[in-house]
């Protein structure tokens, strides 16, 4: 080998170190000759191969979309994945992008995925979507005290909710969470449909709110609130409805769905939120049966409510007015209705 620097200079025969002398291969000039006969050859062959179609690489849809491409080993099937548990999201109303890193299942698909995704697309599946309360319903007090009937007796047609210390109100917190819901159940193909969308003065009131399931023959109804107990008694809870036959109420249909609805809730909630049942209510299961609510009782399809966590306590507060959690509560609802509606 040479190193930089270094120069042979001319050759001398005295020298047997010297460099050599160069050597005409007697095959050189037969090779060349063959050479130049083959080149054009084969450039005229490869030209006729392009004429003629050749890999179809090169066109509008890229590399391998003409006729001639073979099928890529890598095509995932046609029917997709099944839905798994999904990444959480980031700030904003209604937002369903996140960083995509927090995923609490192993699936390789999500509860967020696009419509149309074989197994995990909800098409013709509708959800209705009640978020409790309505922001303005302070301004209309004779409104909402007004009584209606909801089977067993009579009650308010809707109240204020309650809010933070701070003054975060639970109406704006159920609507928030309703709008980043109805995005998550969109990508995946539901119909859905929201009581309120703060585009009326007060209400609707809850008998109106069940109607509203009822006539839009939901697959699920999922009713959004944030409890107001004392401070120290924190987590969630799903309240699910009893057993009703009186007036204008019959739950005796919507009983067992409504429970299982609720309980796949309560735990993909939890998994999503990483928050534990209330510790005031449910007896640690985070279930808790009541038939006191219009909401409930007057429904003909299944329904449940969500606590999503105390308002007036710190810890939970500080939770509930996080945007970033508030996705997290969103996507776990959205994987519990999600599981409920592949499974019925």
């Amino acid at each position: 080998m040479s190193y930089a620097g270094s120069n042979p200079g001319p050759f001398d025969p005295s020298d047997p170190f010297g460099p050599p002398r160069p050597r005409r291969s007697p095959l050189r000039r037969p090779l060349t000759v063959t050479l130049a006969a083959l080149v054009p050859g084969a450039l005229l062959g490869w030209l006729a191969y392009e004429a003629l179609g050749g890999t179809g690489s090169g066109g509008a849809d890229g590399p391998g979309a003409g006729a001639g491409a073979a099928p890529s080993v890598l095509s995932s099937p046609a029917n997709g994945a099944d839905s798994g548990h999904g990444a959480d999201g980031a700030d904003g109303a209604g937002g369903v992008s996140g960083d995509g890193k927090t995923g609490v299942g192993t699936s390789t698909a999500s509860a967020s995925a696009p419509a149309g995704s074989g197994a995990t697309s909800l098409q013709g599946r509708v959800v209705v979507i009640d978020p409790g309360h309505n922001p303005t319903n302070y301004r209309h007090t004779a409104d909402i005290n007004r009584k209606v009937d909801i089977g067993t007796n009579l009650k308010e047609c809707d109240t204020t909710g309650t809010s933070t210390n701070s003054g975060y109100s639970e109406a704006e917190f159920t609507l928030d969470v309703a709008h980043r819901l109805r995005a998550l159940l969109q990508q995946q193909g539901a119909t859905v449909r929201l009581t309120q969308d703060a585009d009326r003065p007060y209400g609707p009131c809850v008998d109106e709110r069940a109607r509203i399931g009822n006539a839009a023959h939901a697959d699920a109804v999922v009713s959004i609130h944030a409890d107001g107990a004392g401070a120290g008694q924190r987590g969630f809870h799903v309240i699910l409805p009893g057993t009703v036959h009186e007036g204008a109420a019959d739950t005796r249909a919507i009983v067992a769905p409504s429970k299982d609805l609720g309980k796949l809730i309560a735990g993909d909630f939890s998994r999503a939120t990483g928050t534990s049942p209330s510790n005031y209510v449910g007896d640690g299961t985070g279930l808790v049966t009541r038939e006191d609510l219009g909401g409930l009782n007057l429904s003909t399809v299944p329904k449940v409510f969500i606590e999503c966590g105390n308002m007036r306590d710190t810890k939970d507060a500080a939770l509930l007015t996080s945007g970033a959690w508030r996705q997290k509560a969103a996507q776990g609802i959205s994987e519990g209705i999600v599981s409920f509606l592949h499974g019925s």
